[in-house]
């Protein structure tokens, strides 16, 4: 049993409960070839769990005759490597909160390119999707940092400078590339076209659409592009619709390949790529998911609210965004991986039996947050944390850890709990920041993290976090059993780009002060202030 289209011809996958596409193979990637409809930017494994398998149900349910293509602008070897050697198909292992898993060979991707210039048949493959009419949708999902075209200090990155000095001919930075796509639709008459973010951030549509403008400008000032290219990008012809995506997605799983393999599905063992990607022709995931996006769509659409998609205006699609991000999982996923490595975690399953922690993230999500999240209507935010608490977290089949969540913090902070806190401070019905206690502990938990030190005085390696080595830098004199002063943390504690606001100027430094004091008490302070504060 391989992963191929002829392979797929034996009937030791039904016998085995594998769910096989219900659809034509050679059919769908034909007609897609002759008139792409959907184009996939991120080759990652959110985009193999969710959006290919919608798009295979879409086709199992003979409601749509095109598959997706997708192509990766980062790191080619997932390409190389998970996709092309398996016919450009994925086995989907969904693992349920009761411990059965529903394995799905996802059929739906038909054609897998290299977005870079350099790869020329790749390159001119994606110029000719670009101006093809058909053409309704481009999506991404490229992380957060993909949308960054300048560092910290406000320079642009090496390879956009080159690319705004060079022109739209062979562009090396992922914006650069998208940018360069769309002057090719322009040109072949300005077609109407969507380009939609599915990154798991705030108002990403806004994001995208704003760095595209960016960059086009810098090359019309250039002399690379004319006016009339910004005109068209800034026209209801292309539409930036905002999205929230949910679906929690690790690195494919031991055991997982173990059970797969043990069934007689060969070839499936992960690689690491030289860009640091852990990729396997498999991919595992949790059974719920959601995808909100907004309905504005100039060369229509895919008729995707028939397997659950939530089309909405933007400011729903918002709302249910903010209501996510900001109260319901992401605060609540932080504090668990900023504890769970400070106790010792290695799954947040695992976590959520913690008595503590459950009271922590309840508390947060409950009690902090419910009282000022505005209700999108179409998704009830209770009923949502509660799956998330009871279904989601505790689900034991899902091989996340604490560590993998605490990745990026110093970027995080800031909408997963500053926004909450602006709004006890803008609230007019008797809120007040004295209320708050979980988001003062989790931001003291943060800085006792960031010591690098566990509850057993063991040390531990702090999760990769681009402003680690800076924040670190200001805590360089605190260890175990050190009494700190408001003033000395004062320079992290103001910082906005952290939290999203001044900590003094809302009233919760002295209160993160004084958590912070108690989890620095020697070992098991951690443990014991938790405990205290939460319960």
């Amino acid at each position: 049993m391989k992963l191929s289209y002829q392979s797929l011809q034996s009937p030791e996958w039904q016998e085995k409960g594998y769910q096989l596409p219900q659809f034509n193979l050679a059919e769908v990637a034909a007609k897609t070839k002759q008139e792409p409809m959907w184009l996939h930017l991120g080759a990652g494994n959110i985009f193999r769990a969710f959006l290919a398998n919608l798009q295979q149900r879409m086709l199992n349910q003979g409601l749509s005759q095109q598959g997706i293509i997708v192509a990766e602008g980062f790191d080619y070897e997932i390409i190389e490597k998970a996709y092309r050697p398996y016919d450009n198909l994925s086995l989907f292992a969904k693992l349920k909160n009761d411990h059965s898993v529903d394995k799905i060979v996802v059929g739906s991707v038909v054609e897998s390119l290299r977005m870079d210039p350099s790869f020329e048949e790749d390159f001119a493959r994606l110029k000719a999707i670009f101006v093809a009419p058909s053409l309704q949708m481009v999506s991404l999902t490229i992380t957060e940092k993909g949308y960054l075209i300048k560092g910290l200090d406000g320079e642009y990155y090496p390879a956009v400078k080159a690319d705004f000095e060079n022109g739209t001919a062979k562009p090396q930075s992922y914006i650069g590339k998208i940018v360069a796509l769309l002057a090719e639709r322009f040109q072949a008459g300005a077609l109407p076209l969507a380009v939609v973010s599915m990154d798991n951030m705030s108002k990403n549509g806004e994001k995208l659409q704003k760095v595209i403008l960016e960059f086009a400008e810098q090359w019309q000032k250039s002399g690379h592009i004319s006016q009339d290219f910004i005109d068209y990008l800034q026209s209801d012809k292309v539409s930036f619709p905002w999205s929230m995506i949910d679906k929690i997605t690790p690195r494919p799983d031991a055991d997982v390949q173990a059970q797969l393999t043990g069934e007689g599905v060969e070839d499936l063992a992960p690689v690491v790529t030289s860009k640091n990607t852990y990729v396997a022709p498999f991919v595992n995931a949790e059974e719920l998911e959601y995808l909100a996006v907004e309905d504005n769509f100039p060369n229509g659409r895919p008729v995707l609210e028939k397997v659950g998609v939530i089309f909405a205006n933007r400011d729903t699609v918002n709302q249910i965004e903010t209501m996510k991000v900001t109260t319901c999982l992401n605060p609540l996923h932080t504090g668990l991986a900023i504890f769970g490595c400070l106790l010792g975690f290695t799954k947040i399953s695992t976590e959520v039996q913690d008595p503590d922690l459950l009271a922590l993230i309840k508390k947060l999500g409950y009690q902090e947050g419910l009282p000022v999240v505005i209700d999108p209507k179409l998704i009830n935010p209770k009923q949502f944390i509660d799956e998330v608490i009871n279904i989601r977290f505790s689900n034991d089949f899902i091989p996340d850890t604490p560590q993998r969540i605490a990745t990026d913090t110093s970027q995080k902070l800031a909408i997963r709990f500053g926004e909450t806190v602006k709004s006890y401070v803008k609230a007019k019905a008797g809120k007040s920041t004295d209320e708050l206690v979980a988001i003062p502990l989790i931001f003291a938990g943060w800085l006792r993290y960031l010591l690098a030190v566990d509850d057993n005085s063991q040390a531990f390696e702090n999760s990769p976090d681009p402003r680690l080595d800076e924040v670190k830098a200001k805590l360089a004199n605190i260890t175990l059993g050190s009494v700190v002063s408001a003033e000395q943390l004062q320079p992290i504690l103001s910082d906005k780009t952290i939290f999203g606001v001044d900590l003094y100027e809302v009233g919760l430094a002295n209160k993160v002060v004084q958590y912070f004091n108690e989890l620095l008490a020697g070992a098991g302070a951690v443990r014991a202030t938790l405990h205290q504060y939460v319960n």
